[in-house]
């Protein structure tokens, strides 16, 4: 096969392991910088245009598509879907999955457990949100943040209040979530490929750090999974169609709880915790699908 993976950086631990995964097996590998491809609109005739030339004879491409970046990356992997080509992410699951808002709506009309959860369109009755998930300590999430990155903690009402207050005249977009206590500043993230859990990991936050991130000095310990978790991982990815996935979720006394679906998942960490090799699993996923 011949693939292509759409990432801006070829050195990035993710990006490295796939192409190793797919060379061992025999594929042709292309790194395409997703933001440097030209989209060709044309009756019949979608085109690509990278570095000088046409992409073609594509059989698969992975995309690896940064969250600040998501509408000209989804619009690429629209093009390649035109071109007829396999993709391990659809463009339209990528859209679902990045819309904070929007996933969380899909996931609890398709049962999934997730917190309480509360948007409001600027409300300056900013008690009631709090109020609406259980009150303080809560949760607020800016819908854009990523990696941890705008998520705060109020750990009184009336700090919740000021935040709120806060962010709404800034004019930032926010959710506001229950606190998971029993959680302990830990979460799981299960690895989906394929209708499969492939692996899973554990990820405490550092001492005094409700997030849980990597990215935010958290560590990560591989975990097996309950069947109620396996079960919920598995629901949280087809709800949102997704082929390749890492599905974040908080251990809580009301059982499994979802707090967000990734579609561009890191390979690092969960293989470190693990030390299973997630990136040839995912280039099995294309292997089995080319040419259904």
């Amino acid at each position: 096969m011949r693939i292509v993976i759409l990432s801006r950086n070829p050195k990035l631990y993710s990006t490295r392991r796939l192409v190793e995964a797919a060379e061992k097996r025999g594929h042709e590998v292309l790194v395409v910088d997703h933001l440097k491809c030209d989209i060709v609109i044309e009756k019949k005739s979608p085109k690509i245009y990278y570095k000088g030339e046409y992409i073609s004879n594509v059989d698969a491409i992975i995309p690896r598509i940064g969250a600040s970046v998501t509408f000209y990356g989804t619009a690429v992997i629209r093009q390649f879907e035109m071109m007829k080509v396999f993709t391990s992410v659809s463009s339209q699951a990528l859209t679902r999955s990045r819309d904070k808002l929007s996933s969380l709506q899909i996931l609890a009309r398709a049962g999934v457990g997730l917190p309480k959860t509360v948007f409001t369109n600027y409300t300056k009755d900013v008690e009631h949100v709090v109020d609406s998930v259980g009150g303080a300590p809560l949760v607020l999430k800016l819908l854009e943040g990523t990696q941890g990155l705008g998520v705060v903690l109020a750990e009184t009402k009336n700090a919740a209040t000021s935040v709120l207050e806060a962010f709404n005249g800034l004019g930032a977009r926010v959710i506001a979530q229950e606190f998971i206590k029993e959680a302990g500043g830990a979460d799981i993230r299960a690895f989906v490929v394929d209708g499969k859990v492939i692996g899973a990991m554990k990820r405490q936050g550092k001492e005094g750090e409700f997030r849980s991130n990597l990215h935010r000095g958290g560590n990560a310990t591989i975990i097996e999974l309950t069947d109620e978790e396996e079960k919920t991982a598995l629901k949280a990815t087809k709800a949102l169609g997704l082929g390749v996935a890492g599905v974040d979720m908080l251990q809580s006394s009301k059982g499994p709880l979802v707090l967000e679906v990734n579609s561009s998942p890191g390979l690092e960490g969960i293989e470190v915790a693990t030390g299973k090799n997630i990136a040839k699993e995912i280039i099995r996923y294309l292997e089995i699908h080319v040419d259904e």
